[in-house]
């Protein structure tokens, strides 16, 4: 089976220099297109895009990228206590036909304190994944209800629902493929329950082999004297910029083989960004691609004519000698 390899779109801001503003560059449409078509040709199987307060809404640049990208799939937020199920499952049936069947949902359950209360969350981390396991159960069951017209009565602890019903079902069936992330046993239990892809955050693989034999919790917070956490594995980036901070770092071969140790343990998909993004999506796809077995890099290469990779150079051909047309004075 090919790897999924995923790319981010920069709706934060972008730089090219990690930590500093030197290098920063404004975020607007035309260049997170540019970063969605780069990505979209170049063989990624799909975006990550962020959300939070910090960033642009994730699913106003995702439907702002439908028409200029051809197969590229999004993996889009919804937010357990900003969305409504109801309204979610809505938005998700609309994306998914309006694209062609390639939305993916990304399960939002945790955050900053003090932005959640900003939001309007004041639910402890308990009562925010009873909460969530909530939402995205009645998500799911609407979108699948919908393919045969029926509708759905949920009585929860935190949610509730009474003839919630969807007319225009999702091109996907049942409904869009469900991503989540959390190191809790109350967020194992969930992605065991509710989702069909779990996601880790860049452990060392000894750690990452735990969670996909056990779905335990590893890792642990380090000193500045400790970031090599694994082989060509650095936590530094942590030191610089919030969330998820951890590179894989050497050369094409070097990373192509650590992708290939995760790969080994179960792990078929891999979301990655890199500084600054539209260079680096195209760094990546033309020095790692190569090494690894991609299915959707696979489909492209065998798509139409073949055309020269590099720089083609016209002088090793010699072009025929035509005898001049004779030209009359004036």
């Amino acid at each position: 089976m090919g790897l999924n390899i995923f790319w981010f779109i920069p709706t934060h801001g972008e730089s090219r220099y990690l930590g500093t503003s030197e290098g920063a560059r404004q975020i607007s449409h035309d260049y997170l297109k540019q970063v969605a078509q780069a990505a979209d040709q170049l063989g990624y199987e799909g975006v990550l895009i962020p959300t939070g307060r910090s960033c642009e809404d994730p699913w106003v640049v995702a439907a702002s990228l439908i028409p200029v990208t051809q197969r590229l799939k999004f993996l889009v937020a919804v937010r357990p206590g900003l969305h409504q199920p109801a309204l979610a499952a809505r938005m998700a049936a609309s994306f998914d036909r309006l694209s062609g069947g390639r939305l993916l949902i990304n399960l939002v359950t945790g955050g900053d304190r003090a932005e959640l209360e900003g939001d309007g969350v004041f639910l402890d981390h308990a009562a925010r994944y009873e909460q969530s396991a909530e939402f995205i159960r009645i998500w799911r069951e609407i979108l699948t209800r919908s393919h045969s017209g029926e509708s759905l009565d949920f009585d929860g602890r935190h949610l509730q629902v009474k003839g919630a019903k969807l007319l225009y079902p999702p091109l996907q069936r049942p409904h869009p493929p469900v991503y989540f992330g959390g190191s809790s046993e109350a967020a194992h239990e969930l992605a065991a329950e509710q989702v069909e892809t779990y996601l880790t955050w860049g452990e060392p693989p000894a750690e990452v082999a735990k969670k996909v034999a056990e779905l335990h919790a590893g890792g642990s917070k380090r000193s500045r004297a400790d970031l090599e956490i694994s082989p060509n594995l650095w936590a530094g980036v942590g030191l610089v910029r919030s969330g998820a901070g951890t590179a894989l770092v050497g050369d094409p071969k070097t990373v192509a083989a650590r992708i290939r140790e995760y790969a080994d343990l179960g792990l078929d998909t891999f979301v990655l960004s890199g500084y600054p993004h539209l260079e680096e999506a195209y760094r990546f796809a033309e020095l790692v691609f190569p090494l690894l077995p991609l299915s959707v890099r696979d489909k492209l290469s065998g798509q139409g004519h073949q055309t020269a990779l590099g720089e083609t150079v016209a002088n090793v051909f010699v072009p025929p000698v035509v005898p001049a047309s004779p030209v009359s004075p004036h």
